[in-house]
């Protein structure tokens, strides 16, 4: 294996793949934005929910909400939780309900109507995900879905899909994170930013 050609290769895909998401879906990230702003605004809160990779990304952008993005740019915290986290939750509901039921579980608890689930599979077809997907609807929740390539079964149940224009799957999980973070900035700058109303007009 030529390392250098691989390595040339996989930031060349990575590059391609952002250009796509720039020039197909900067529409559907601002949407998002605005959603997030909205729901803070009404006083709801936003939960977020993933396996894996996904889960990483679940935790990074509630903490960038709750705590801040940028360190420069002072606000108060956004009310948001990873349903990653608890290890003695996930264990209990995977234990006594069946790992499907993880987070659906914990929007039966914490989701009520006017908040936001974001969730985030690669493929769209994760179980646990499409359960919390359905119970956040059940219970009254605007739903974001983060996937990639077709989308799978998530792009026909969620209000607003983010498809990352890529079958694989380190290429997926590079553009949510890159969206993630438009998103949290875009919403700082709504609620918070000098120029708000001017923003989010």
């Amino acid at each position: 294996m030529d390392i250098q050609q691989y390595i040339q290769r996989e930031i060349q895909e990575h590059l391609e793949t952002l250009q796509r998401l720039q020039r197909e879906h900067a529409g559907v990230i601002e949407r998002i934005a605005h959603k997030f702003v909205e729901t803070f605004r009404r006083g709801g809160k936003i939960l977020f929910c993933g396996n894996g990779g996904s889960a990483a990304d679940a935790q990074h952008l509630a903490a960038e909400l709750v705590i801040r993005l940028r360190g420069h740019f002072s606000r108060p915290s956004l009310p948001a939780i990873a349903l990653t986290t608890d290890t003695s939750i996930l264990t209990a509901g995977a234990n006594d309900l069946g790992f499907e039921q993880v987070f659906a579980r914990q929007i039966e608890a914490l989701g009520n109507a006017g908040d936001l689930l974001v969730a985030i599979s690669t493929s769209g077809n994760s179980p646990n995900v499409l359960q919390a997907i359905e119970t956040a609807h059940q219970r009254g929740l605007f739903v974001v879905g983060f996937t990639g390539g077709s989308g799978g079964r998530m792009i026909h149940q969620v209000d607003i899909a983010l498809v990352i224009p890529s079958e694989t799957t380190a290429r997926i999980q590079e553009g949510h994170i890159l969206a993630g973070h438009i998103i949290c900035q875009l919403t700082e700058e709504m609620l918070f930013s000098d120029d708000a109303d001017a923003s989010s007009s």
